[in-house]
């Protein structure tokens, strides 16, 4: 198994760029080939916009990292082409557990209606999803898109223009310069791209250290995600317990603030933790250790001229609620078209703010459920325990207290409330999930789904109501998609976008969000609308 992470999978070749007597301008320059770098690549290069990465690495990121992929990015993953593979080798769950000491207080279901493509979550080992996007981008080659990886390719120097980004970079053959008309920084949590521009984060580390423990062992535990308050084989503290595929699970465990990292991670004193967790019979080997601690920070902005950062590179949350990928892949997604638009000279430059703006947003929106998250884990009072654990022991019996056990508020897509890209809301007693700035949720449609309808372009979606086939304003097209609920067996799509309302139209961006929404199509009314989700208004 650990092969994938021996073998380069984008290794290291001299490029003309590094012979060419001045420094060639490439369109638009991704540091990291991580997952957030590489899928920020793929979502330009099917939009045809040339995008070059960067990465000192050649191979997957060494051990599981991120497993949890939630619904909503697997949903982005299918418009990159590059989802079902992860639903195929990943472990797919819906249920959740809790546990107070010994017994089990109370389970959730993340996804109880029907109706979705995709599932809540699936679990899958982080150098597998890089694999499957590094396939991607060879697809993409092969078929003629403008996109490239170079390995072992370290950017040493970086330096901001008005209208360009200059960057050095070091090779196993020596330096050489290029310059971009736009750089995103998606070099994680360390990001060398900040330090260099002198930026930071801003916000909390808790005290608290955690270990991350992925070992390969057969076990009859059902494919769920189970969660220890103050279990027996941890006392005091808690403890997280996922399958993956391969027969790989991933173990949390608590492990208080005052320790020593190293000797903690040392097998000798991991695998005694573990049996006490799992059992002496249990037969397991460890594939994985590393100890983290809760951050929940971010950058005050996420648009620095022609630099742009997303994923781990612009904000940083706690593991449990599996926020961190996930919402980089928002992030590539908020970003990719908006970027499109504005080099194509259909929108205003100033349509990268609401990058920002709407981004931000989220992370805070991530931050603060993270952060109350890991307030509820890690008491930091004996009151605040006592409270948390009356709550843990009144879950068990009584519904009410369930909302108020915080054992990680698992990733959900952001709705950019308040973003100015939105039209004001105009379907009376609309459905709340479908409001200006929401993520559209998925329908079925026979044998089919909307959700890969509507990607990678504004999208005017009529519920039985008339309107143009298409639409063309100031340069922005909108493509007419037409529905009725008398198609619908399953009345999800009136659920889900009509509510009481007979009729319904839909503006939508190529994100998939909501910026618009009318009973009936107005003509003025929805062209003002599109110039306001391009920043024209």
């Amino acid at each position: 198994m650990n092969k994938i992470f021996e073998v380069p999978l984008y290794p290291y070749e001299r490029h003309a760029d590094q012979d060419a007597p001045a420094p060639v301008r490439r369109k638009v320059v991704i540091i990291g080939a991580g997952p957030v770098g590489l899928a920020a690549a793929i979502d330009l290069a099917q939009q045809g916009i040339e995008a070059v990465i960067l990465d000192d690495n050649d191979k997957v990121s060494f051990g599981s990292r991120a497993i949890c992929f939630a619904k909503r990015p697997l949903e982005i993953l299918d418009r990159l082409g590059c989802g079902q593979p992860m639903v195929d080798k990943g472990v797919q769950w819906n249920i959740g557990k809790v546990f107070f000491d010994d017994r089990q207080v109370y389970e959730f279901n993340l996804l109880p209606e029907e109706g979705h493509k995709r599932p809540a979550f699936i679990n899958l080992q982080q150098y597998y999803f890089e694999e499957y996007l590094v396939n991607r981008v060879k697809e993409l080659q092969a078929e003629g898109a403008p996109i490239e990886i170079r390995g072992r390719n370290k950017v040493s120097a970086i330096g901001t223009h008005p209208d360009h980004v200059t960057l050095e970079i070091d090779t196993p053959e020596g330096s050489y310069n290029i310059e971009a008309d736009w750089l995103i920084a998606c070099d994680g949590a360390g990001s060398p791209t900040r330090q260099m521009l002198g930026l930071d984060f801003v916000g909390r580390v808790f005290e608290d250290n955690f270990l991350i423990a992925d070992v390969v062992m057969e076990a009859d535990f059902p494919t769920e995600r189970w969660f220890w308050f103050d279990p027996p084989f941890n006392k005091g503290q808690s403890a997280l317990l996922h399958k993956q595929p391969d027969g790989v699970w991933r173990i949390d465990l608590q492990l208080g603030w005052d320790i020593d990292k190293e000797r903690e991670k040392r097998p000798e004193n991991v695998i005694p933790r573990l049996k006490e967790m799992l059992g002496e019979d249990v037969k397991f080997e460890l594939e994985w250790v590393s100890i983290y601690t809760f951050q929940c920070r971010r950058m005050e902005n996420f648009r620095h001229g022609r630099v742009l950062f997303a994923g781990d590179a612009a904000h940083q949350v706690s593991p449990f609620g599996a926020r961190g990928a996930n919402s980089g892949l928002q992030d590539t997604d908020n970003l990719c078209w908006k970027l499109k638009l504005v080099m194509e000279g259909k929108a205003p430059e100033s349509l990268l703010d609401s990058y920002d703006q709407e981004r931000v947003y989220g992370a805070d929106e991530n931050i603060l459920n993270s952060s109350r998250s890991t307030d509820f884990i890690t008491p930091k009072s004996e009151m605040s325990r006592v409270l948390r654990d009356a709550v843990l022991d009144l879950s068990e019996h009584f519904e009410f207290a369930r909302p108020l056990v915080n054992s990680g508020r698992l990733s959900v897509p952001c709705t950019y409330d308040g973003s100015h890209l939105n039209s004001a809301d105009a379907l009376p007693n609309g459905p709340e999930r479908t409001r200006p700035g929401s993520p559209c949720p998925d329908a079925p449609l026979g044998d089919d789904f909307l959700l890969p309808k509507l990607a990678d372009k504004f999208t005017l979606l009529t519920i039985d109501a008339e309107a143009p086939d298409m639409i063309e304003e100031d340069g922005i097209e909108v493509t007419r998609l037409a529905l009725s609920v008398k198609d619908d067996r399953t009345l999800a799509l009136k659920e889900r976008y009509l509510g009481d309302n007979a009729s319904g139209v839909y503006l939508i961006r190529p994100d998939q969000h909501v910026a618009a929404r009318r009973p009936s199509y107005d003509d003025n009314q929805f062209r003002a609308a599109i110039r306001r989700a391009v920043g024209k208004e």
